[in-house]
């Protein structure tokens, strides 16, 4: 049996270079897995996707069929239609115990930009749940998934990680927007996007004293009903252009694959508001603000996830206990997955595991989706 990960992520490649090779929406990943399938047949696969990483697991019965880290890198560059030269250098492969300890520490948040940051978790569920919905997982990379997981929860309880500020918006909010503003209960914040990672968001702003919140998204009800539970306003993005007029504070994360707002559109939302500062947060990989709009005028503050870097391992320092007590975790739950799952899948325990998969996949669907 092979199992082994080639990623890229936000300490080895630039957020330009991450979101060129993004997986984003369902559609992209169903065409995603219908290649991968097609170039490695036998092999399960597993995309794991955000603003701070772009990783593709794999797994195959022997070595001789697995992929190798060319083919892989080649699988990248046709995919997204970027020269392979341009990232090559940027990538990196991990195999066997080395791939079942990364993501263990990817989904256990020690290998995350903001430690202890909560939404990994999720993000690896729903790569999970993306990958048996397109029939590219099976159960090698069922055991692993479900293990990191299961490592998660154990690094959480027992260690300080998840104290403090454990949120890209958190962060980005207590370094940058408060040397911006003294205060929030009198600003208007715009929330482009109704995801969990615009949840999150609000969910601090809030509790910083923001009152007045609007909420844009694709969806009109989608916006309404995650504004409401913070007694803002939700609208359709046809009111984006208006909404930016009026903001203090945007916070934009869409997960769209381009830019939602353009420099034309924030030049008319500044027209004669020159003299306001304005903080813009921009959390999506691909970029939803074009960089552009930097450069407007000086009273617009721009910032994205690659400027949290150095604010993020001045964090990392002052917890190294809490992460010396996780990496202790980590190694030993990835030795008991070796000795209990990785050295023993082999030969007629993974025929019968796969005999045994069509029934597990739909109970483990099942109990992905009520999570």
């Amino acid at each position: 049996m092979n199992l082994q990960v080639i990623y890229c992520n936000h300490q080895t490649a630039s957020l330009g270079l991450r979101e060129r090779l993004a997986f984003t929406g369902e559609e992209q990943l169903a065409a995603a897995y219908s290649q991968l399938r097609a170039q490695f047949p036998g092999s399960e696969a597993v995309v794991l996707s955000t603003c701070n990483r772009v990783e593709v697991y794999t797994a195959q019965n022997t070595e001789v069929s697995a992929p190798t880290h060319d083919q892989l890198a080649e699988f990248l560059s046709d995919f997204h239609g970027v020269p392979l030269e341009e990232f090559l250098g940027d990538l990196l492969l991990q195999s066997g115990p080395a791939a079942v300890g990364h993501l263990f520490r990817v989904c256990s948040s020690v290998d995350s930009m903001v430690l202890g940051e909560p939404q990994i978790v999720s993000q690896v569920k729903e790569a999970y749940r993306q990958a048996e919905e397109n029939s590219a997982c099976g159960p090698l990379t069922n055991a692993l998934f479900q293990g990191a997981i299961r490592v998660s929860k154990r690094v959480r309880s027992e260690t300080r990680l998840a104290e403090g500020r454990v949120s890209i918006a958190s962060v980005a909010v207590g370094e940058f927007a408060k040397g911006i503003f003294d205060r929030f209960d009198d600003k208007t914040v715009l929330v482009i996007g109704a995801g969990e990672m615009a949840e999150e968001t609000l969910q601090y702003l809030k509790s910083d004293g923001v009152r007045d919140v609007v909420v844009v998204n694709r969806s009109r009800e989608r916006a309404e009903e995650l504004a409401a539970q913070w007694g803002g306003h939700g609208f359709g993005m046809e009111h984006l252009p208006a909404k930016l007029a009026e903001a203090d504070v945007v916070v934009a994360a869409t997960g769209a694959d381009r830019p939602v707002v353009g420099v034309e559109m924030f030049v008319d939302a500044r027209t004669g508001q020159a003299d306001r500062p304005v903080f813009v947060l921009d959390l999506g990989a691909p970029r939803d603000v074009d960089p552009g709009v930097a450069d407007i005028d000086e009273n617009v503050f721009l910032y994205d996830v690659d400027d949290l870097q150095e604010t993020c391992q001045r964090n990392r320092e002052r917890r190294s206990a809490s992460i010396e007590r996780a990496l202790a975790i980590i190694d030993d739950e990835s030795e008991r997955f070796m000795q209990e799952v990785y050295h023993r899948a082999t030969g007629p325990i993974v025929k019968r595991l796969r005999e045994q998969w069509s029934e597990v996949s739909q109970a483990e669907m099942q109990r992905l989706r009520s999570n």
